[in-house]
């Protein structure tokens, strides 16, 4: 049985990995949208909406006059004044890495050491759109190999219950967050929804998580706002899905709940968003509206991870 420190630093390790992968992923959201020709981009200001989508937008406003794209790359990637910066990510992370040395395995740490190292050829001044590209091909490239490596050389013992935790609730809370980068970047007033302004902003947000090439073997049709939505929020099948992520947030609590002999508020907290989400269709989502979901999903993601800390990490 862990102690509860480590534990806690196995979980945030891989959360704050996650966490890094995921900004990218905004920042490339945005980026693709900001491609789009005038007119197609919506008339909201992207480069803001990644802010806002990292929840994050206070410290931003302090720190900055104007969201462009130069003044967001360096607050979500290099300011050290962000602590959710990929910057402040990575360090952070590489520190858990070394306090749970002996926890983690070889390879786990040269990926995370490797990229710790390879981070100091990037910086914001030099950040030119091809520059930029390479920098975030860097980062998701980064995640998926300490994830790999996690996968493939760590004993399925607890302590690898409490990685697999941090990636997925990170991995789910993002999601919505990358989803709700599209409700950030409103419509032109009169616009129809999913008309073609609206088919090229989704198809930038699918393009933005990889799942461009998964919407099409699941729906064979052509991109429809629904479906998308449908894609990352309830299939279980699409490993991005929230649907997918709280799954394996339920599988990793209910393996400690048997190695450690006794269930809790977590253990609950997670079956209960996992069933909702069972029962819930995209028509209901919709309805309701989609942004409110959303929001009500990043709350309910944050009280399942409030939980296990009160229950494993204090």
């Amino acid at each position: 049985m862990l102690l509860s420190r480590t534990a806690d630093d196995l979980y945030w390790l891989a959360r704050y990995v996650e966490r890094a992968e995921n900004t990218a992923r905004i920042i490339d959201a945005a980026l693709r949208l900001s491609s789009l020709p005038t007119g197609y981009g919506g008339s909201g200001n992207e480069w803001e909406s990644a802010v806002l989508a990292t929840g994050n937008h206070d410290l931003f406003t302090s720190l900055y006059e104007e969201a462009t794209q130069e003044t967001v790359v360096e607050y979500l990637a290099f300011s050290s004044a962000n602590p959710s910066s990929i910057r402040s990510c990575l360090t952070v992370a590489r520190h858990s890495a070394r306090a749970v040395r002996t926890a983690i395995t070889v390879e786990m740490w040269e990926a995370i050491n490797g990229a710790w190292l390879d981070l100091h050829r990037f910086d914001a001044a030099s950040m030119t759109r091809q520059r930029l590209n390479t920098f975030l091909a860097f980062v998701k490239e980064f995640s998926i190999r300490f994830d790999g490596s996690a996968y493939r050389t760590m004993l399925r013992t607890d302590a690898y219950s409490f990685s697999r935790l941090g990636v997925f609730l990170e991995r789910s809370d993002a999601t919505a967050r990358i989803l709700d980068v599209k409700y950030h970047v409103l419509l032109p007033e009169g616009d129809e929804v999913g008309g073609g302004l609206d088919y090229f902003q989704w198809s930038s947000i699918l393009r933005s998580v990889s799942a461009l090439t998964a919407y099409h073997w699941v729906y064979r049709d052509q991109i429809r706002p629904w479906n998308v939505a449908e894609l990352l929020i309830l299939r279980e099948e699409q490993p991005r899905s929230i649907a997918s992520c709280t799954a394996n947030v339920v599988l990793f609590l209910d393996q400690l709940a048997a190695q450690y002999g006794r269930q809790g508020p977590s253990q609950r907290a997670a079956r209960a968003l996992a069933a909702r989400l069972s029962n819930t269709n995209i028509n209901e989502v919709f309805q309701g509206g989609l942004h409110e979901f959303l929001e009500e999903m990043i709350v309910e993601i944050n009280q399942i991870g409030a939980s296990i800390a009160r229950q494993y990490l204090i």
